[in-house]
């Protein structure tokens, strides 16, 4: 399924706000537009990384019981 849709809506959202005289509203959809592009490119990852070798390509291992 593609998600870049959401980032239209949000620039959408984003020129509503700074033409009707919410800096504010439109600086917060910038920083929520960022969440979401690292979240698309961590599914996006993830699903290339699972199509080769079926390990998430993101994440990080901190450890833990057992050998590697």
């Amino acid at each position: 399924m593609r998600s870049d849709w959401i980032l239209d809506v949000l620039t959408d959202l984003k020129t509503f706000a700074r033409t009707n005289d919410m800096p504010a509203l439109a600086e917060q959809l910038d920083d929520t537009a960022i969440v979401a592009m690292a979240e698309i490119a961590a599914i996006k990852e993830t699903k290339d990384g699972q199509h080769h070798d079926g390990e998430a390509a993101v994440g990080t291992y901190f450890g833990g019981f057992g050998t590697s």
